[in-house]
C-alpha cells in the first residue's frame, strides 16, 4: 500500500469510527436537545475530514471546464443532502455515509489498479540501474546508457545483465525468470549471446556489448509495457464515449426530477431533492469506467507474468476472437536446426563425399541456416579460392563456379530454367537440395529441420481453446512441408512460398472470415479474427498485416518484434493457447462488468426516480456496485 492510500485509510477509519458514534447518539435520541446548527456542525466536520479531496477536485474541474465528473456528482448530491437535513427533511447520516463510503470504494479501486500495475511493473524492474566497464584494466561504474558497442561489462553473480552482448570470459547461469517467466537458468559459455534483463546467478563473467542501451532487449521491453495502456480496446473506448455523454444526461435528469414533480404538485420539493440526490448518486458512473480498463490491465498483468508481451487491451481483445491461427514453419515450429539426412549423387556423377564436397564449397559463403548444415555434414575445412563468381537467383538457390565450372545449388525450378531435369525424389520428406555440375544433374541432398518441443501439444491445445482452424505456412517444398504438419496435426498448409506470397495467403484467409485485403487490422468489421505467428525479419510484413500479429521474442529479429502485437519472450509456442485463454476470460470479465453495472444501475435509477429507493440503496448501486465489479476485475489478474 503506497503512503498516499495509507494516509486515505487513517482518514477512513477516523471518520468511520466518528460516523458509528453519531449514528448511535442520532438514533438513541442523544443528539435531538442539541441545537440544529451543532448537529449540523457535528456531522459536517467529519464529512470535510472524508470528503475534502472530492471537493476540492470537483471545484478544479468545473475552473477547468470539466464539470460532469463524479466528484461534481458527489459533491451536489451531498450538499443536497445536507441541506435537506438542515431543513428537517433528511438526515445528515445519510449525507456522511455517501462521502464516506465513496472513499471506501475509491481506496478499494486505487488497491486494486496498484495490484494490477504491480504485475505489469515486476517486468519493468528488470531494467538494470548500473553497468561495471572495464576500462584500461580499471573498472568504472557507468549508467547503461552510456555504455557504448564493444566496451567490455564484468558482471558478478547476483547482479542484472546491463546490455545485449557475447561472453568472452567465464561461464555462468543466467536467471531469465524476469523476461520468460521461466524459472530454468539457462548456462551460457565463452561465446555465446546473452540479453540485457537476466541476473547472473554464479560466477563472474565478461561481456562485449553489441548494442547501445535503447536497441537492447531490456529498453525495447519497457517501451513495450510503456506503451501498453495508450492502445486501447473497442469496449474501453465505448465505455469513455458512454460516461462523456452519460454523466450530463443524468445530471440534467436529476435537475428534471428536483423541479418538475415539485411544480405540477406530484411531491414536494423535499421529496423531489431527495429523489434527485438519489439519482445522481447512483448515476456516478465509477464501476464501469474503473472496472473495464482494469480487467484489460489484469489481462495484460496475467500474461506477462509468463513471459507474454501485450501491446495494448485492442490485441487482447483482438486475441480473444481469433478463430483461425496461422504460423510460419522454420523457427516457429520447428528450430531452424537444418541436418543433413542424405546426400544421393546420380549415377554418372560419383559418391556421396564428393557431392557433399561440392555442395559445402558452393554455400562457402552463405550464411543461411542450410548452407550452414551442408557445411557442417562435410566436415572439412574449404578452399574457397576454388569458388567464384557467385549468384543468387531470389527463391530459387545459387549459381557459382566451382574449379571454373558452373555449380547450380537450388530447386527445381532453379535447374529447370537452366535446362536440366533432376531425378524425381521419392518419399523423402525434408528440404531437397538440387545440384548441378557443368551443364549435368549431379545428385540432391536431404536435408531435414527439427520440430521444436512441445509444437505438437500447442497445435491440440489451440484447438482445445477454440481455434477452428491452424494453418502452416513454408517456403520448403510442399512434400517436406506436409510432413511437418501430419506430425503437428496442422490442418492447412501452404509451401513453396516466397516471403511477399505468405501476405497473399493471410489476405485471403482473411477475406474468407469475412474482412478483406482493404480492411484495416483490427477493425470490427468480422466476429473472428486471425492470427499470425512468426520469428523472421521476411515475416515482419505478414505480422503487421493481420489481425493479430504474434512474435517470437528471444532469437526472432527486432524486425518481427517491432511489428508484432504479441511477443512470445522464450519462444514457447505453448504460451499461444495461455494467451488465448487469458484474452477470452479477460473479455467474459469485463462483459459481465458492463452488464451487471447497467442492469443495476439502471434498475435502481427508475426507482430513484418514482421515490421508491433509498439513499442507501444509491449507496449500494454505486459504491457497492464498483467494489464487486473490481473484485470481479481482479479475476483477469490471476487468470491461469
Amino acid at each position: 500500500m503506497t503512503k498516499k492510500q495509507k494516509k486515505t485509510l487513517y482518514r477512513i477509519l477516523a471518520v468511520l469510527a466518528a460516523f458509528v458514534i453519531l449514528l448511535v447518539l442520532d438514533k438513541t435520541g442523544v443528539l435531538e436537545p442539541l441545537p440544529g446548527a451543532v448537529v449540523f456542525i457535528l456531522f459536517f466536520i467529519p464529512y470535510l475530514v472524508i470528503g475534502y479531496d472530492v471537493i476540492r477536485k470537483a471545484f478544479k474541474n468545473i475552473a477547468h471546464g470539466q464539470v460532469f465528473d463524479e466528484n461534481f456528482l458527489m459533491m451536489i448530491a451531498t450538499f443536497a443532502a445536507f441541506g435537506l437535513g438542515a431543513f428537517g427533511e433528511g438526515e445528515y447520516t445519510e449525507a456522511l455515509a455517501v462521502m464516506l463510503f465513496y472513499q471506501i470504494g475509491e481506496l478499494f479501486q486505487s488497491y486494486a489498479v496498484g495490484k494490477s500495475r504491480q504485475s505489469i511493473s515486476q517486468m519493468m524492474s528488470i531494467a538494470p540501474d548500473f553497468a561495471y566497464v572495464e576500462r584500461d584494466g580499471e573498472i568504472e561504474e557507468l549508467d547503461p546508457e552510456e555504455v557504448q558497442p564493444g566496451d567490455i561489462l564484468v558482471i558478478r553473480p547476483g547482479e542484472k545483465v546491463p546490455l545485449d552482448g557475447v561472453v568472452i570470459e567465464g561461464e555462468t547461469f543466467l536467471d531469465t525468470a524476469a523476461l520468460t517467466g521461466e524459472s530454468v537458468p539457462r548456462r551460457v559459455r565463452t561465446g555465446e549471446d546473452v540479453i540485457s534483463g537476466c541476473v547472473n546467478g554464479e560466477s563472474l563473467i565478461k561481456v562485449r556489448v553489441t548494442k547501445p542501451y535503447e536497441d537492447s532487449t531490456v529498453a525495447r521491453i519497457l517501451e513495450l509495457v510503456e506503451n501498453a495502456s495508450s492502445r486501447k480496446a473497442h469496449l474501453e473506448n465505448f465505455i469513455t464515449r458512454f460516461a462523456k455523454y452519460y454523466t450530463p444526461v443524468v445530471t440534467i435528469g436529476a435537475v428534471i426530477l428536483a423541479v418538475i414533480p415539485p411544480l405540477l404538485g406530484m411531491t414536494t420539493w423535499a421529496d423531489g431533492i431527495r429523489r434527485a440526490c438519489n439519482f445522481l448518486i447512483v448515476s456516478c458512473p465509477c464501476a464501469l469506467v474503473i472496472s473495464v480498463p482494469l480487467g484489460f490491465f489484469g489481462g495484460i498483468g496475467a500474461a506477462s507474468r509468463i513471459g507474454v508481451l501485450v501491446k495494448g487491451s485492442n490485441f487482447l481483445e483482438a486475441a480473444s476472437r481469433m478463430s483461425v491461427v496461422v504460423m510460419d514453419k522454420t523457427g516457429t515450429l520447428t528450430k531452424g536446426e537444418f541436418k543433413v539426412q542424405r546426400a544421393i549423387p546420380s549415377a554418372s556423377f560419383g559418391s556421396e563425399a564428393a557431392l557433399l564436397e561440392m555442395a559445402a564449397h558452393g554455400e562457402g559463403y552463405s550464411t543461411h541456416p542450410i548452407a550452414s548444415s551442408i557445411r557442417e555434414s562435410y566436415g572439412k575445412e574449404l578452399s574457397l579460392e576454388r569458388v567464384g563468381q557467385a549468384k543468387e537467383i531470389a527463391g530459387k538457390g545459387i549459381c557459382v563456379l566451382f574449379d571454373g565450372k558452373e555449380l547450380l545449388l537450388g530447386n527445381e525450378d532453379l535447374l529447370a530454367g537452366y535446362g536440366i531435369t533432376p531425378e524425381k525424389a521419392e518419399n523423402e520428406t525434408g528440404t531437397i537440395i538440387y545440384a548441378a555440375y557443368d551443364g549435368s544433374y549431379a545428385g540432391r541432398i536431404v536435408i531435414a529441420d527439427t520440430i521444436k518441443e512441445g509444437a505438437a501439444e500447442a497445435i491440440a491445445q489451440m484447438k482445445q481453446s477454440g481455434i477452428e482452424k491452424t494453418v502452416m505456412l513454408s517456403g520448403d517444398r510442399r512434400e517436406a512441408a506436409e510432413a511437418v504438419a501430419k506430425q503437428l496435426g496442422i490442418d492447412e498448409v501452404h509451401a513453396q512460398l516466397l516471403p511477399a506470397d505468405k501476405v497473399q495467403v493471410v489476405e485471403q484467409l482473411m477475406k474468407a472470415l469475412g474482412g478483406s485485403a482493404e480492411t484495416a487490422k483490427n477493425s470490427e468489421n468480422s466476429a473472428n479474427k486471425l492470427g499470425f505467428v512468426g520469428d523472421g525479419i521476411n515475416d515482419a510484413p505478414v505480422l503487421m498485416r493481420s489481425d493479430v500479429g504474434i512474435a517470437m521474442g528471444s532469437l526472432g529479429s527486432d524486425a518481427a518484434i517491432e511489428a508484432a502485437d504479441i511477443v512470445l519472450m522464450d519462444d514457447d509456442i505453448r504460451k499461444i493457447p495461455a494467451i488465448i485463454r487469458i484474452a477470452r476470460k479477460t473479455m467474459g470479465i469485463v462483459k459481465a462488468n458492463i452488464a451487471f453495472a447497467l442492469i443495476v444501475k439502471i434498475g435502481i435509477l427508475i426507482l430513484s426516480a418514482f421515490g421508491m429507493a433509498s439513499m442507501w440503496m444509491a449507496v449500494f448501486a454505486d459504491v457497492g456496485v464498483a467494489v464487486l465489479c473490481i473484485l470481479n476485475s481482479m479475476r483477469a489478474l490471476n487468470a491461469k
